[in-house]
């Protein structure tokens, strides 16, 4: 690896270790305060860093107790729109998955916590309502330009089949499943394709 990649890679983890301890210092102060309990100015001082830096991270509240939204490289879209990387729609769409699983870091402590503050704030249920239209409008967007008769509902009946997938695998990771997050989608996937087929 280059030293400016290897700078570069550097720069990305201690970006995403920063992004993390805002988001956890957010949920806490929602779990012990409320959302409107605190202020940005008070989750600044809770996770240690400047007003500014934390407004470079996250624009609100509700994106910083949220975390970013996961995000797919465009070269990885682009191979999937093309009809990679392996040319089966589902198995595709599991590459894009482990993708995203990969870019996210989960810990069981903070998914009990932020179930928690879910059912407690309405505000944030809604954002996160919203947040999961765009991902699978994104997703389904993807899907149709690879194969446009699959577009329009088929498309989001598909990506929401894949949500559930994975709503399952969380739920078996929180209930003390400790393997890799994408092993137990694989397992949960193929399981799936079995009822299915």
């Amino acid at each position: 690896m280059s030293g400016s990649a290897t700078q570069l890679s550097r720069r990305d983890a201690k970006r995403r270790d920063t992004e993390d301890r805002i988001s956890d210092c957010a949920q806490r102060l929602v779990e012990e305060h409320g959302l409107d309990g605190f202020t940005m100015e008070d989750l600044a001082a809770a996770s240690d860093v400047s007003r500014r830096t934390l407004f470079n991270y996250f624009p609100s509240k509700l994106d910083a107790v949220l975390g970013n939204v996961p995000s797919i490289p465009g070269e990885v879209r682009e191979e999937f729109v093309r009809g990679g990387p392996h040319g089966d729609l589902v198995d595709d769409l599991t590459v894009l998955a482990r993708v995203i699983l990969a870019d996210t870091d989960v810990q069981r402590d903070r998914v009990h916590r932020l179930q928690h503050i879910l059912t407690t704030t309405p505000r944030l249920l809604m954002t996160v309502h919203g947040r999961f239209e765009e991902v699978c409008t994104d997703i389904a967007g993807l899907v149709a330009r690879r194969d446009p008769e699959l577009s329009g509902m088929r498309a989001r009946l598909l990506v929401r089949l894949l949500v559930t997938v994975f709503d399952s695998v969380m739920a078996a990771y929180v209930a003390g499943d400790d393997r890799p997050l994408a092993d137990l989608f694989d397992e949960h996937l193929a399981a799936a394709r079995r009822l299915l087929a």
